[in-house]
């Protein structure tokens, strides 16, 4: 049990004193980029699958 409570108290440590946490203004400039980067990836694949929809339908309609 000792082990344990050693674990958790080094824990408590490292989080408080070791760690080094970004600021406000570090966090929302990240939030902004991972934002933009998500609209960017979501619209290349929604234009993929457009793309590979149109391809298979033309393929359909010449095989069958």
């Amino acid at each position: 049990m000792r082990k344990v409570a050693n674990y958790f108290k080094e824990t408590y440590d490292e989080l408080i004193n070791k760690v080094s946490w970004p600021s406000w203004n570090d966090l929302q400039n990240s939030a902004v980029v991972v934002s933009i980067a998500s609209l960017i990836i979501a619209a290349v694949v929604y234009l993929m699958d457009m793309a590979f929809s149109r391809v298979l339908q033309q393929l359909y309609r010449l095989f069958l």
